[in-house]
């Protein structure tokens, strides 16, 4: 009886000495965590990196590190790939943590996570015209850098932040000349001279101005609105005085004229014969390639 009684206070002994040590090896294990995911993100293997950081979180949500690491989550997505794993990590940071010292960092990941929104690998190491796609996460990027810049000015990524803002004017402006283009395949020369005005107006000061313009002009001729024509080739003439578009007196050069747009043959036929290629303006300079 002796004995049991012995071998009982050691085990309660044991019992409480183990107690005892459990914050400290808890707060060990947390940096052990912590440290081994800043391992991974080293070394660029990102998805053990989640991993650990995902662990960490789970398992000390209230700890010292739990905050950075919800900050390099959303670095690791985004380096590893998965932007819209990267946007929702971003977003949550906001949420919950909107007076964070850092939350800028968290903006400016989630626009840079939207800028690159849309591109593959192959994307990333072949020259491909962003302009030809989807202008949805080039829109969203705009915005979460502007959010950026007006909410935290002074942030470290503010300069970064602008050049890509300006960057991001010129592919959308870009892009509406494309779609302008695209009408003109369709015949649709109202719509085409709405998208080149629609640059004027809400994207000057970007390198598709000239084209929009001459985009105009050219729609408005097939329209046979030649007062519009005019004024849109006088603002041309007067400001882009090399557009490709114009000859050495500045007149205006068609892409296609009257005469073939109203072919009695072509329209009998459909199309099938006196074809022609419709208007197309893209004379990208070197700023804008």
């Amino acid at each position: 009886m002796k004995a049991f009684n012995k071998l009982l206070a050691l085990l309660l002994i044991a019992t409480l000495a183990g107690c005892a040590s459990e914050p400290e090896r808890q707060e060990l294990s947390e940096r052990e965590i912590y440290e081994t995911a800043q391992g991974y993100l080293n070394s660029k293997n990102f998805s053990l990196a989640i991993q650990n950081l995902q662990l960490l979180e789970s398992r000390y949500p209230f700890g010292p590190y739990a905050e950075q690491a919800q900050l390099e989550i959303i670095y690791a997505y985004y380096r590893g790939g998965d932007n819209e794993a990267a946007i929702a990590a971003a977003d949550r940071f906001i949420r919950l943590h909107p007076q964070h010292e850092k939350v800028d960092y968290a903006y400016y990941m989630r626009g840079l996570s939207n800028y690159t929104e849309g591109e593959g690998l192959l994307e990333r190491f072949i020259p491909t015209d962003m302009t030809q796609r989807d202008p949805g996460s080039a829109i969203q990027s705009f915005e979460d850098f502007r959010q950026l810049l007006q909410r935290f000015p002074n942030s470290v990524y503010a300069d970064d932040a602008r050049a890509r803002m300006i960057y991001l004017r010129n592919r959308l402006a870009r892009y509406e000349i494309n779609v302008a283009n695209y009408y003109f395949k369709r015949k649709a020369y109202l719509a085409a001279a709405n998208r080149g005005r629609y640059v004027i107006e809400n994207l000057p000061q970007t390198p598709a101005v000239p084209d929009a313009l001459a985009v105009m002009v050219q729609a408005y001729l097939l329209l046979g609105m030649d007062d519009l024509a005019e004024q849109s080739l006088t603002v041309l003439r007067k400001n882009y005085p090399d557009h490709p578009n114009l000859d050495k007196n500045g007149n205006f050069i068609s892409e296609v004229g009257i005469d073939q747009e109203g072919s009695l043959i072509n329209k009998a036929t459909f199309g099938l014969f006196d074809r022609y290629e419709p208007p197309s303006f893209d004379n990208r300079g070197k700023s804008e390639e």
